[in-house]
């Protein structure tokens, strides 16, 4: 168990209907620059459906272990709290989940040409994908319904 506790007070979690085991917040989408910031949030001891990214990514794990595995489900990798990966577009499809904890990971998405994560069945053929359109109507679903006001800071 990580010593450091994530404060999500002040966060409403969002899913989608067809996506289990990972919550979600929009922090920003810049069309313009082809970016999405998003936090999400994984189900302790639970996976996240067979994906691929599309787009170049930064993440930071804010809290719990990030645990990725491959398709075959072998375990691949532990992500601790603290650590930053650059990862790139169109990498191996892998499901990932939380540890014993629930993971926090920050996604900055990078040079996105339209999808940022393409969902697979089990033969890996594409089911659903997430565009840059998808997360900028949450943002703004977010932002009409007050929820976005909770975590807005103000610039120094």
């Amino acid at each position: 168990m990580s010593p450091f506790k994530f404060d999500d007070s002040h966060i409403t979690w969002r899913t989608l209907d067809w996506l289990d085991n990972i919550a979600f917040f929009v922090y920003k989408v810049d069309e313009e620059n082809r970016i999405v910031d998003v936090v999400f949030k994984f189900t302790a001891n639970k996976r996240v459906m067979l994906h691929q990214h599309r787009c170049p990514y930064n993440t930071l794990v804010m809290q719990g272990e990030l645990r990725f595995y491959r398709p075959d489900g072998s375990l691949k990798e532990i992500r601790y709290p603290g650590s930053f990966v650059s990862g790139v577009a169109d990498g191996e499809p892998h499901t990932e989940g939380g540890g014993d904890e629930d993971a926090i990971v920050f996604f900055s998405n990078r040079n996105i040409k339209d999808a940022l994560y393409e969902f697979l069945d089990e033969t890996g053929k594409t089911v659903q994908v997430l565009s840059i359109t998808d997360f900028k109507a949450q943002l703004e679903d977010q932002i009409a319904s007050g929820i976005y006001q909770r975590v807005l800071a103000k610039v120094a």
